[in-house]
C-alpha cells in the first residue's frame, strides 16, 4: 500500500507524537497572528469567534496528510484547495501566493524547531525529508515560486518571515482572544513555548518582554515521560473542549 509520507519517515514521528504538535501549534498560532494575510482568515469569521479550533484544524489536516494513504492524501489536500477557491470566490479576490507558501513554510520550521526543542538535533536529510512532504503538498496544491530544495528554502523562509510579517490590529484582536479561550496560566504557557520555538523575527514582532523560564519546566516533563506521568500533565494543561483530540495525537507511527 502506497503511502503518501513512508511509514519509517521522521515526520510521521514527529507529528505522531502529541507534545511535538502542541508546539507546532503555539508556534503557528503566533505567525497566523503576524501574517499580513490574516485579514483572510478573519473574513469568514471563523478564526476570531474560535481560534483554537481554527488552528487546530489546519494541523489536523496536516495530520490526515501525513498519515494517510496516498489516495486518501490527495483527496484531502484537494479538498483544502477547493475549501480556499470557495473562500476566494465569496470574497471576490485571490489569496496572495505568498500567503499560501507562508503556511507551508511555517509547517516546515515548527516541524522541525519542535522536534529540536523537545527531544535531539534533527540530520540535514531529515530536515529535508521535512521539507519535501510540505513541498509536495504545495506541489498538489498548484502553489506557484515554491523552493525546489530544502537549502532554497531556508533562504525563502527568511525572506517571508522579513516580506510577510507585521504587528497589526489583528495580531492584538487574536492574543485577546487567546488568552479568553485559553485562560491566564495556559495563555502563559502559551506564550513560552512561542518564545522557545519562533524565529528571532518573531520574538522582536511579538515584543514578549517574559523571560524564558520554561527550560527546566521542559526537563521535568521529559522526566515525567520516563514514568508515564506525562499524559496525567497534559490532560492538566489541555482546554477541556480540546482535550480529548490533543490526547488522541499519541499514536504508533
Amino acid at each position: 500500500m502506497e503511502h503518501f509520507v513512508k511509514t519509517d519517515s521522521i515526520v510521521r514521528q514527529i507529528w505522531g507524537k502529541s507534545d511535538t504538535v502542541l508546539f507546532i501549534f503555539a508556534g503557528a498560532s503566533a505567525e497566523f497572528a503576524l501574517n499580513k494575510a490574516v485579514d483572510w482568515l478573519y473574513f469568514t469569521g471563523r478564526l476570531p469567534a474560535d481560534p483554537l479550533g481554527r488552528l487546530f484544524s489546519t494541523v489536523a489536516y496536516a495530520r490526515m496528510i501525513i498519515f494517510a494513504d496516498y489516495d486518501v492524501a490527495i483527496k484531502a489536500i484537494d479538498q483544502i484547495t477547493a475549501i480556499h477557491h470557495k473562500v476566494e470566490e465569496n470574497r471576490g479576490a485571490k489569496i496572495p501566493e505568498w500567503a499560501y507558501r507562508d503556511v507551508l513554510f511555517l509547517l516546515i520550521d515548527y516541524t522541525i524547531r519542535s522536534f529540536e526543542a523537545l527531544e535531539r538535533k534533527l540530520t540535514d536529510l531529515e530536515k529535508g525529508e521535512a521539507f519535501d512532504v510540505f513541498y509536495r503538498v504545495g506541489d498538489r496544491m498548484g502553489i506557484n515560486g515554491l523552493p525546489k530544495t530544502y537549502p532554497e528554502w531556508l533562504a525563502m523562509r527568511g525572506e517571508h518571515l522579513e516580506q510577510n510579517l507585521r504587528y497589526s490590529k489583528f495580531t492584538t484582536d487574536l492574543y485577546l482572544q487567546y488568552k479568553k479561550h485559553l485562560g491566564l496560566i495556559r495563555y502563559a504557557l502559551l506564550m513560552q513555548v512561542q518564545l522557545l520555538v519562533v524565529p528571532e523575527k518573531v520574538k522582536q514582532l511579538l515584543n514578549i518582554k517574559q523571560p524564558l523560564y520554561i527550560k527546566p519546566v521542559l526537563a521535568l516533563y521529559k522526566l515525567s515521560r520516563l514514568i508515564r506521568l506525562d499524559r496525567i500533565l497534559k490532560a492538566a494543561m489541555l482546554p477541556a473542549d480540546y482535550k480529548t483530540q490533543i490526547l488522541a495525537l499519541d499514536r504508533i507511527t
